[in-house]
């Protein structure tokens, strides 16, 4: 990058300053800007203030505010949460304040949405999903959800979605009924000589959401095969006949969604919305094309606020300001303004609760959710069992005569995160690296590089889970 200022003006409104430069970059557009190398160079402390964004050619903008723009964002309406005539909801707004948009419904085509959220742990994904939520039930939309965190994700949808599961077993249920339910409308409208979904007509549109979608199609799931070709078969044949599908997931890359090339590109066709993200993601999500080649993303900080990265031994010290969570800052990678850093609007209250969020209750309403829930299908009983099972025509699901339910072996442990499996490695006491390293070849857990434990051990470093680095060179929890 060249000059920092080849164009620069003062933006003034109620005796705060905005400044704002067009730097000229060099030939293909950014590549891998250094964001905390431009602060300095702008003489910047708060990293959160100082926006980047390509513009055309080999123009950026840089803008500098007085506070980030993004700090504070208002409470989101049910007019934010109506579809308008694009089939568009308002989720939040973009650092310059133009409104950041969802798609529900396409009425071009009339097909049903494909959507993924991405993030870290409490970057936004939950608040993310309630709105979407919210949304659909006020629409008429049918919503089958699988919260795959035991029901405690959006603890407050239950009641308000037509179809509401919590484990892996249910959830593959869910997906099998939702398929055959796509094929038997795939059928029936075949016959009407209808090409394409019209809304409620004779059907309502319908969503199967996947929240913590990473437990059912990382590596070492039980179901991660057949997940994900019943999730490929419902954004294929679903969009068209109005089911759609809809994973929330902290998949650090794309692989994690099934280790399918046809469904990881399918869900790049949708709407794909990036939360907080950790550094291994971001490498993965540009290897995967879903950034443009060259493209840069300002990174999403997990606090908001001035930064002080050395104090004079005499220096007066910080008063322990508040600090500004950046939970529900964002991309929109599919949207015309792919790098452009937005933020959802408050999705329930700041107060944590004992309970149900009432601001979220509020939102849903107390009317009853629309649509029937899903029977859900598993597999047939085993040989010698005499079940009344059978295909509905309607492709609703099974149903077994009582005694005759299917035998399902026991389900398997969840797999570890890696960084779960480390923080359970240090729980007796500090590791130097080689011995953390052959704690996890043989704590049973999938085989890891150590290059990817490295990254591990700085995030959580970074999050405050892990001690700061010291000359001892052990690694260790914090005190």
């Amino acid at each position: 990058m060249t000059s920092p200022a080849t164009l620069a003006k003062e933006h003034v409104e109620e005796k705060k300053v905005m400044r704002e430069y067009i730097l000229r970059t060099r030939p293909g557009g950014v590549k891998g800007v250094d964001h905390d190398a431009l602060c300095d160079l702008l003489e910047v402390d708060d990293p959160s203030r100082v926006i980047f964004e390509q513009g055309r050619g080999r123009e950026a903008v840089v803008r500098v505010f007085p506070v980030n723009p993004l700090a504070t964002m208002r409470a989101i309406t049910l007019e934010d949460l109506t579809m308008d005539e694009n089939g568009c909801i308002r989720v939040g707004s973009y650092y310059d304040g133009e409104p950041l948009r969802m798609r529900v419904h396409d009425p071009e085509t009339g097909n049903a949405q494909r959507v993924i959220i991405f993030g870290t742990t409490g970057a936004g994904k939950s608040r993310a999903l309630q709105a979407f939520l919210i949304a659909c039930k006020r629409a008429g939309i049918v919503v089958h959800l699988a919260d795959l965190k035991g029901g405690q994700s959006v603890p407050e949808a239950q009641g308000n979605v037509a179809t509401h599961v919590t484990d892996l077993k249910e959830a593959m249920g869910l997906l099998r009924a939702a398929v055959a339910k796509a094929e038997a409308r795939f059928k029936k409208y075949a016959k009407l000589g209808r090409s394409g979904f019209i809304i409620n007509d004779p059907d309502p549109l319908e969503y199967v959401v996947i929240d913590e979608a990473n437990r059912l199609l990382e590596k070492g799931s039980p179901f991660r095969a057949e997940a994900a070709k019943l999730i490929k078969e419902i954004g294929r044949t679903g969009r068209s006949v109005g089911i759609g599908i809809v994973l929330a997931a902290q998949a650090g890359h794309l692989d994690e969604l099934g280790g399918s090339d046809t469904l990881r590109a399918m869900l790049k066709e949708g709407e794909v919305i990036l939360l907080r993200w950790s550094s291994q993601m971001m490498q993965a999500l540009v290897s995967d094309g879903l950034l443009p080649s060259g493209e840069n993303l300002q990174p999403i900080l997990k606090e908001i606020g001035r930064v002080r990265r050395i104090r004079r031994w005499d220096g007066r010290k910080d008063a322990g300001g508040t600090k500004v969570n950046s939970q529900g800052m964002c991309y929109h990678l599919t949207s015309h303004r792919s790098s452009s850093m937005a933020r959802f609007f408050l999705v329930g209250s700041l107060k944590p609760y004992k309970g149900h969020d009432p601001a979220i209750r509020a939102l849903y309403g107390s009317a009853p959710p629309p649509g029937e829930p899903l029977r859900l299908i598993f597999p047939p009983p085993k040989e010698g069992k005499a079940g009344s099972g059978g295909a509905d025509p309607d492709g609703a699901g099974l149903e077994y005569a009582e005694g005759d339910e299917p035998e399902l072996e026991a389900m398997p442990a969840m797999p570890k995160t890696n960084a779960q499996r480390i923080l359970a490695a240090l729980e007796d006491g500090p590791l130097s690296e080689a011995d953390l390293l052959d704690a996890l070849d043989n704590d049973g857990g999938r085989d890891v590089k150590p290059g990817s434990i490295r990254t591990t051990i700085s995030n959580l470093r970074r999050e405050g889970q892990l001690a700061p680095k010291d000359a001892s060179g052990l690694i260790s929890l914090p005190q």
